[in-house]
């Protein structure tokens, strides 16, 4: 959920910090993730001033373009849209903040990264389970749906 809004476009995704500290909504669409200001602040525990600070720097160097990396979110009874930013953004400020979450997101980001250059692939263990589960279920009712046809061909209830 953004904002008490419940997205009606794309899969919602759960990230949470280890121990409880931080629990962030992600919200993917476009083949990457999204984050409103607020999100990123507390992804990397930080205050939204910093986040704004090296949002700003990001733009301005030319590092990454705005209207590329950023869309904006019209939210129930707000006056203003809210910005939200993609993957690329929020990695680069993750390299910029200075906090121990940050850290810990850097050395996950670059592990990640690691391991699909060495290996040529990544693999979400989640989402291969989820169709592992679907793969099976898919199985089971061709098996019934197949046992169920044998049987009527057997008794002549065919029609």
């Amino acid at each position: 959920m953004f904002g008490g809004e419940k997205i009606k476009k794309g899969e919602v995704i759960i990230y949470q910090a280890s121990k409880g500290e931080a629990r962030v909504e992600v919200r993917l669409e476009k083949e990457t993730v999204w984050l409103t200001h607020a999100q990123i602040a507390l992804l990397f525990d930080t205050e939204r001033s910093v986040i704004t600070k090296h949002l700003n720097n990001i733009f301005q160097s030319g590092e990454l373009n705005e209207k590329c990396n950023v869309q904006k979110l019209h939210i129930v009874n707000s006056d203003k849209p809210v910005s939200i930013y993609n993957l690329d953004i929020i990695i680069s400020v993750g390299y910029r903040v200075n906090s121990q979450r940050a850290t810990k997101f850097r050395v996950w980001a670059t592990q990640t990264l690691k391991n699909h250059l060495i290996q040529g692939y990544t693999i979400n263990a989640k989402r291969l389970a989820e169709a592992l589960d679907k793969f099976n279920e898919l199985q089971n009712t061709i098996s019934f749906l197949r046992e169920k046809s044998q049987k009527e061909l057997l008794t002549g209830q065919s029609q």
